[in-house]
């Protein structure tokens, strides 16, 4: 595999991705922002990573989400991994 020091992805896997956004947004606020049916019908972790590596323009739109928040998310995650 090669290095991709500006993809700011790189070494994040989609399921990572989708519980980092699952536990930030919920699945109501990320279908209001992706209108996708796996977040707005029954949404669950696993069909959305069924669809998603099935259909590349929604994952694009998802991994866009995700980079719209990536600062805050980390932020929440290292304040709860403080001792």
């Amino acid at each position: 595999m090669s290095d991709q020091p500006n993809n700011p992805l790189h070494g994040i896997t989609l399921k990572a991705l989708l519980e980092d956004l699952i536990e930030y947004l919920g699945f109501e606020k990320m279908g209001n922002e992706v209108n996708i049916r796996c977040f707005t019908h029954d949404p669950s972790l696993n069909s959305s990573l069924k669809f998603l590596r099935k259909t590349q323009w929604a994952r694009e739109k998802v991994e866009a989400l995700y980079l719209e928040h990536q600062q805050a998310i980390t932020q929440k995650k290292s304040i709860y991994k403080q001792p």
